[in-house]
């Protein structure tokens, strides 16, 4: 059966000639046949002798006024109608699937978006669309969409995308502010006066500052200070700086979707608010684009409406 199998796939016409022979066998003469189909009788002619000698068997008995399957003919129409019908199936649910969201819907976002702004955004998004299921991929490795079946991932950039065969649309700008807890202000004061103040305090930082670090701040000016710091802690990831910041361990560079929560709730303190380390934007990487199934569209725009302009959650 694997040559047939191979062999039709490479045909372009060799499902309608199936369908011809379905035809045919179902209602018992060509032209029946013919105006079932919508072809002429010579068309659904070429079409069965085109089928029969690609299988290399007699599937019809052709007499003058009638035609009927033989007995391998009746064994092909019986599997055949069955995989017709699969595939018409199949066809219809992908129709199906650019119209109306619903089914399985696969996420990756960065380990602070994940933890910090995902999990209410994917819990409200089901209370809307109950019909689609949810698996989050939380990972600051970008993954290749295609290789791991993902149907849409965040990502968060300073500057512009690379260049790449996905689709990217923006989902929200954020700036990289500095943050700290109210409790260790109260322990080491707040420095209000300019940036060389942070040269005083403890500082928490990403895994991306390595050795003694520089910081380049830019106020809303467009004034720029360069500081030469070394950081009393370092650890992997923003989702990390974050927790270490809300237990007091110090000041650390926070995106403002992330940390506008806790700042709202007063567990977290903007230090210096008018100078910021950069900007960038979140944007939402899909297969697809506008073409994307609708499952995917809908929830790329959920994220959108979901984060305000400032950061944070609506």
């Amino acid at each position: 059966m694997e040559p047939m199998v191979n062999d039709l796939t490479t045909l372009g016409g060799a499902l309608e000639d199936i369908r011809a022979f379905c035809a045919v066998a179902e209602f018992g003469t060509i032209s029946a046949a013919a105006r079932q189909v919508g072809e002429s009788k010579g068309s659904i002619s070429r079409r069965l002798s085109r089928l029969e000698q690609r299988l290399g068997v007699a599937l019809l008995a052709r007499a003058p006024r009638a035609v009927s399957p033989t007995e391998e003919g009746l064994a092909f129409y019986a599997k055949a109608q069955e995989a017709l019908a699969w595939l018409d199936d199949a066809a219809e649910g992908a129709r199906q699937s650019q119209d109306v969201p619903q089914g399985h819907l696969r996420v990756t976002s960065p380990v602070d978006i994940g933890l910090e702004l995902m999990p209410e955004i994917i819990a409200a998004f089901r209370r809307r669309h109950p019909q689609i299921t949810v698996e989050l991929l939380i990972t600051d490795t970008p993954l290749d969409l295609a290789a791991h079946r993902i149907d849409l991932a965040l990502r968060a950039q300073d500057g512009n995308l690379p260049d790449m065969v996905y689709r990217a649309s923006s989902v929200a700008p954020f700036r990289m502010g500095l943050y700290a807890a109210p409790e260790y202000l109260a322990a080491h004061g707040h420095p209000v006066d300019a940036p060389d103040a942070l040269a005083e305090h403890h500082l928490i930082v990403s895994h991306e500052f390595t050795g003694a670090t520089q910081l380049t701040l830019t106020d809303r000016r467009g004034r720029s200070r360069e500081l030469r710091i070394r950081p009393v802690i370092r650890t992997g990831d923003y989702a990390s700086v974050l927790r270490l910041a809300l237990a007091g361990a110090g000041i650390g560079p926070l995106p403002d979707l992330v940390a506008a929560a806790h700042a709202a709730k007063g567990t977290l303190v903007p230090v210096l608010a008018d100078w910021s380390l950069s900007e960038g934007r979140l944007y939402a990487i899909s297969l697809g684009g506008q073409n994307a199934p609708a499952r995917v569209r809908v929830f790329r725009e959920f994220v959108r409406q979901s984060l305000s302009a400032g950061g944070g959650l609506d």
